[in-house]
């Protein structure tokens, strides 16, 4: 039996990339960057083998606190330190907070114990916003944590996003697909090109 486990631990992965981030105009003198964040996986932890969405950063710091809250004496990673001077078109900050906020979910998927929490498979694999997401994990939605996830409008599939179908929100009555997506993600118009073609900078699109 153990040397089954020992075999079982070795071939299994999680791989997780934070990247190609899009500024979002929310206003006229509001803006937000969203970064995309890819699984692929075989671990039997996760209802979907390979999944695609969307979180900007104060998302991630309410996962953090989510996380905070079971992890008991747990020491959790850090995410990346808010920084009151951050510049959306500033590249070398954005490349770094996303290598920070990839280091920590890679973290946070190699710690068992927080694999328990369904807000953090909500937060990786559902278009739920944060809102959903809660009521969705204390059972206060029609919709299970796996139906969720199962509906969610995006797959990642080997390097390209695919957008799938998904039923209806049945806490919405004025929409007839989607689960909703992120309440920090406006969707009033396109979301703009992070960079223009003159200052972007390839490496910052690759996993980082």
């Amino acid at each position: 039996m153990d040397s089954m486990l020992e075999n079982l631990s070795k071939t299994e992965f999680i791989s997780i990339c934070v990247q190609n981030p899009r500024l979002h105009k929310d206003d006229l003198w509001h803006t937000h960057v969203d970064y995309e964040i890819c699984l692929q996986t075989n671990s039997m932890c996760f209802r979907k083998k390979t999944s695609c969405v969307r979180r900007r950063y104060s998302e991630f710091v309410w996962l953090r606190h989510c996380l905070e809250q079971n992890a008991l004496i747990m020491e959790l990673p850090k995410l990346p330190h808010w920084n009151p001077f951050f510049s959306l078109r500033n590249t070398e900050q954005v490349s770094q907070r996303m290598k920070g906020l990839q280091g920590f979910l890679e973290s946070v998927l190699h710690t068992p114990l927080l694999l328990s929490d369904s807000r953090l498979h909500l937060f990786l694999q559902s278009d739920l916003s944060i809102t959903k997401i809660e009521r969705c994990a204390h059972g206060k939605t029609r919709y299970t944590v796996a139906e969720a996830i199962q509906r969610s409008s995006r797959v990642y599939i080997s390097g390209s996003e695919d957008k799938g179908s998904c039923d209806s929100d049945c806490e919405s009555s004025s929409s007839s697909s989607g689960l909703g997506l992120s309440v920090d993600t406006p969707m009033r118009g396109s979301p703009l090109p992070f960079y223009e073609s003159s200052d972007r900078d390839p490496e910052l699109f690759r996993c980082l």
